[in-house]
């Protein structure tokens, strides 16, 4: 009788339950509010207006289901506070701040490395063998220096001879001078027939060509013996390869090779975005990965792009008086492009709007106005941006919670003092 009895109570607990749960509701999630809730009698039933729904709603214990909503669920809050304004809603209280366009220098950073401005062979322009060399590699040398002397072998003797043919060629002008003015004075005086002054002229302008063809083999003789000393034609570093001693030079070998390094150019890339305002002259700052710092001024742009990179290939000329910079080291370099208008803002500012684009929120007759930016410069004062007018109440406080084109309750303070570095 127990179990029977016990099993009673639970029917009864169970029928009451079921009666219970049957008059509440089932809410299907993702339908939107109202869209997705439904009696769970209805769902028993198979339909929404059964006999059983009936009866229970008509004894008042079924719950209700609106389907309206007061409000669009699609709406954001701050679009459904500025839907309510005609209802007497309070305004979206902001705070902004005027800020007013500024020069902002614009500079582009390159990234390269140094290049010597020429690497200079001084070839042997005569064959022979290396007498002396003198000069070290790294040694610097300047314009004129004596690097290397080639054996003179019969080069002195041809001088000598040259000098001694220029003589004798003098001595032979000396003759047909004089005597071309004594048939002169003899045709003068009548003594020599009139047609001998053809001979004597001959004579002495042949004497005046041997002069020459002299004075011409001599010089081409001094300039072979001067061919032996091969002399720094630039000012620089020696480096290999270096001649050595008893070693055979043909011409056009090297005796030396010079490595010029005052001036010294940057080599860098500019990228195509900046290109335009590239221009010959351009005041730029070199920084070696050494630490070594120098100034100096674009000195060649590329007409080409690079095309693998898309970029301009660029020169900076620097001085190195002292050739402390050396070729080949990693650099950067700031170039000065001039400068633009742009406001300089307080990272706080920038926001998103609906469609993830980067601005910032202004504020112009109490009505909310979305600006997009450019971000063209970051520092430790803020962000320079460009795309905004020329002054500009931005909103510092609230712009996360107000959309474009809503009326606010706008507040202006003083914008913070800033500099740029």
């Amino acid at each position: 009788m127990r179990a029977y009895f016990s099993y009673g109570v639970a029917f009864v607990i169970l029928v009451v339950a079921g009666l219970w749960l049957a008059t509440g509701s089932l809410v299907i999630g993702g339908n939107g509010p109202g869209n997705g809730e439904r009696p769970i009698v209805s769902v028993l039933e198979g339909k929404e207006h059964g006999p059983i729904a009936t009866q229970l709603g008509n004894a008042g214990i079924l719950a209700e289901h609106p389907s309206e909503v007061s409000f669009d669920p699609a709406l954001t809050i701050a679009q459904r506070n500025e839907a309510n304004n005609g209802a007497n809603t309070p305004k979206q209280s902001v705070r902004t701040s005027t800020y007013v366009a500024q020069p902002m220098t614009i500079e582009v950073p390159l990234r390269g490395r140094t290049q010597a401005k020429a690497t200079v062979s001084s070839l042997a322009e005569t064959s022979g063998i290396v007498d002396s060399v003198s000069v070290t590699k790294g040694q610097t040398v300047a314009v004129g220096d004596l690097l290397c002397t080639l054996d003179r072998g019969t080069r002195a003797v041809a001088v000598e001879q040259a000098k001694a043919g220029l003589e004798q060629a003098n001595a032979g002008l000396a003759q047909a001078q004089a005597d071309f003015d004594t048939n002169a004075e003899l045709r003068k005086k009548g003594l020599a027939a009139p047609n001998t002054a053809r001979t004597t002229e001959v004579a002495l302008t042949s004497a005046k060509a041997s002069i020459s063809a002299a004075q011409a083999g001599l010089d081409n003789a001094q300039a072979e013996l001067d061919r032996t000393a091969i002399h720094a034609k630039v000012a620089g570093v020696v480096q290999d390869p270096l001649a050595v001693t008893g070693s055979m030079l043909s011409a056009g070998q090297p005796c030396a090779t010079i490595v010029q390094l005052n001036p010294m150019v940057f080599i860098g890339q500019v990228p195509e975005v900046r290109i335009g305002l590239a221009k010959l002259g351009l005041e730029a700052k070199v920084t070696t990965i050494n630490g070594q710092d120098a100034e100096g001024k674009v000195s060649y742009i590329s007409a080409t792009a690079d095309p693998a990179t898309r970029s301009f290939p660029v020169e900076i000329e620097l001085p190195n008086p002292n050739g402390d910079i050396r070729d080949g080291v990693s650099a950067t370099a700031t170039v000065l492009m001039g400068s633009a208008p742009a406001h300089l803002l307080p990272q706080s500012v920038l926001t998103l709007n609906d469609d993830g684009v980067m601005g910032v929120s202004t504020v112009a007759d109490n009505v909310v106005k979305f600006y997009p930016v450019q971000i063209a410069s970051d520092t430790r004062q803020g962000v320079w941006v460009l795309g905004l007018p020329a002054s500009v109440d931005v909103i510092t406080v609230g712009q996360e919670y107000v959309v474009d084109g809503q009326t606010v309750n706008a507040t202006n303070v003083e914008a913070p003092k800033t500099t740029e570095s």
